[in-house]
């Protein structure tokens, strides 16, 4: 037969995820949402055509997960001491000098997937402005120092 057998290990765990995310907020529960990528990456704010095919700012947690945008009460600002990026793009900061190279090696800024060496440069600011205006960040956490 076709559909998912009810003995099926895994069919516990299959949940409506729009309604169990509101019904815990709703419990007062407390959600942690973890964006990957970067701002510059959003499909909808990036630097087109150089961009994933998601909402990497905050807005991905309303349009993925279905909470609204009221019950978003901090919204944290994940910041390297400098900036990096895979593959081709506008980088205005970028380094291809022994200082780039340097920061590759001690940050181990290479893909996981593929190895494949991260393009690095100082932090731009202007980029960490427009994430800001975008995302309206309540805090900020700096990381790779």
């Amino acid at each position: 037969s076709s559909g998912i057998n009810a003995e099926w290990p895994l069919r516990p765990g299959i949940k409506d995820t729009v309604l169990y995310m509101n019904e815990a907020l709703n419990s007062n529960k407390k959600i942690l949402v973890e964006g990957a990528n970067a701002a510059m990456l959003d499909i909808d704010f990036g630097t087109y055509p150089y961009v994933t095919s998601s909402n990497c700012t905050v807005g991905g947690v309303c349009t993925g997960l279905g909470i609204p945008p009221t019950k978003i009460s901090d919204v944290l600002g994940v910041v390297k001491a400098y900036t990096t990026r895979v593959g081709a793009g506008t980088f205005p900061t970028e380094l291809t000098d022994d200082i780039g190279n340097a920061m590759a090696d001690i940050g181990h800024e290479y893909g996981v997937t593929t190895g494949r060496r991260r393009r690095c440069g100082w932090l731009d600011l202007m980029v960490l402005k427009y994430s800001h205006m975008v995302n309206g960040f309540t805090r900020y956490l700096y990381n790779v120092l």
